[in-house]
């Protein structure tokens, strides 16, 4: 009888120690769905991996929109095609995400659903390139770099070049590797030159031709430039990759980038420097690829309630050859 007894209270025991440990294990799991459920998520539609540049973009949401840090990131690669976005957009609408964040392809053609993102009640915020919409509550805010400006500032380095090597009252003929077109960098960086332009009579811009922001379409380019025209005096790339692209062109023609054809990049990014400092480049104007941190802040502020300033600008440099070596260890791209 006391073995019946003893092995009742050890099956007793059993049991409640089992439902203690069931109840336990519900508790954590409860938990971790609830920490899980308190992640801020984050629809992030990006153009594709045309640049080094676009990859240090991604790099810098896939850093900052972490679990740590309080968030879930449902990330898209377009492949350069806005109705990819599109579709990514109307997904993540799907998905009830918190925030939308788009770097558009192009700048037009986003009202319907960037309209619907709205009427869904989730904030659009845009990241590196501008939309063109009759309304823009369709979207929060836009961070970026300032593109006209890049334009400019391109120009006011050649400027200062050209004086240096003596050569301000020669004809400079130039030509322009255009990103993307229809693209805010694109339009702006393009834009920004013209303007300045006028300012410059003895400056002559052959031709223009989109190289679609990549290597190898910007030597293709390059190279029908070079066979098209017999004085080229200066290379506008609007990307590094571009010029990375009409450096290789320039060479297989027999040619010195940097001493024979001047080279003006933009976007700054680290192999720009190695090109510098090579001496096939002669200067990138920087186009600042690290938003994530930007709009992480945009988004906290939101979570708060508060206000946030449409246009925000980061900040952004020009570095010349002469600067490479001194300062490619301290680039974050």
């Amino acid at each position: 009888m006391k073995r019946v007894v003893g092995l009742l209270l050890v099956c007793l025991l059993g049991l409640f120690m089992w439902g203690c440990g069931k109840e336990a294990a519900d508790q954590a799991s409860k938990g971790t769905t609830d920490q899980k459920d308190d992640l801020i998520v984050v629809g992030y539609a990006q153009v594709g991996a045309e640049s080094d540049w676009r990859t240090a973009n991604t790099v810098s949401f896939q850093t900052t929109f972490v679990e740590e840090n309080g968030y879930k990131l449902i990330f898209d690669d377009a492949q350069q095609k806005q109705e990819n976005q599109i579709k990514a957009i109307r997904n993540f609408i799907q998905q009830e995400v918190d925030y939308i964040v788009l770097a558009p392809v192009v700048e037009t053609g986003w009202e319907t659903v960037l309209g619907e993102a709205k009427e869904a009640g989730i904030p659009v915020i845009l990241s590196d390139r501008m939309i063109d919409v009759s309304d823009d509550s369709i979207y929060t805010a836009w961070v970026g770099g300032n593109f006209i400006k890049e334009g400019h500032d391109a120009v006011a380095w050649l400027d200062g070049y050209l004086k240096e090597q003596g050569r301000q009252d020669e004809q400079i003929n130039i030509v322009t590797l255009q990103g993307t077109i229809g693209s805010s960098a694109q339009v702006g960086r393009t834009k920004g030159v013209e303007e300045k332009l006028p300012e410059h009579p003895n400056w002559v811009m052959l031709d223009r031709q989109t190289g679609e922001f990549t290597q190898s379409k910007g030597q293709e380019v390059m190279e029908s430039f070079l066979k098209s025209y017999d004085d080229i005096d200066v290379v506008i790339a609007e990307n590094d990759n571009m010029a990375f692209g009409a450096i290789d062109a320039i060479k297989a023609a027999g040619m010195d980038p940097g001493e024979d054809i001047i080279i003006i990049g933009y976007d700054a990014v680290k192999a720009a420097f190695e090109a510098m400092i090579a001496g096939d480049m002669n200067v990138s104007v920087e186009c600042n690829p690290l938003h994530g941190p930007r709009v992480a802040e945009i988004i906290q502020k939101l979570e708060k309630g508060e206000k946030v300033e449409k246009i925000q600008y980061v900040d952004e440099g020009v570095f010349p050859a002469e600067t490479a070596a001194e300062l490619i260890d301290s680039r974050l791209y």
